[in-house]
């Protein structure tokens, strides 16, 4: 594999990959639930839990960790106070909305799902990821 496909498939991930980007999404959406509200006066310790719950459970695939850097540079940026702490925590979790979204239209390209099914897939990691979401309102107001 040359460099250039190694550095394409770290990036953007494999046939293998979706299902960890799904879970390390997951996961970090689930730490952002958890404790955005609590913590959005307090970024670093924000980042460090989300990091934090990606590492007890990254042992076997690197899609694990890399779902959480994106999301993690947001709270990184409202830590430095480029946004109010709320508005990292929702970045973060938008960020994660749509990896959920990509990651099931890849696997039902990757799967020739035809339209139905492509709709099916994206919708599914949706409906999860938002459900989240309303749970962070919800627990949250």
């Amino acid at each position: 594999m040359s460099r250039t496909q190694a550095l394409t498939q770290l990036v953007f991930g494999s046939r293998r990959t979706i299902a960890g980007t799904v879970y390390g999404t997951i996961v970090v959406l689930a730490s952002l639930a958890a404790g955005g509200k609590a913590f959005e006066h307090d970024l670093w310790h924000l980042a460090a839990i989300v990091a934090a719950e990606l590492g007890a459970v990254a042992g076997r695939e690197l899609a694990i960790p890399l779902a959480a850097v994106a999301p993690t540079a947001m709270l990184a940026l409202g830590a430095l106070g480029l946004f109010r702490g709320s508005t990292a925590v929702w970045l973060a979790a938008g960020i994660c909305v749509a990896t959920l979204a990509v990651q099931g239209l890849r696997y039902a390209l990757l799967e020739r799902l035809g339209l139905l099914g492509t709709l099916a897939a994206v919708a599914l990691n949706l409906t999860l990821g938002l459900a989240i979401v309303a749970l962070k309102v919800v627990v949250a107001h």
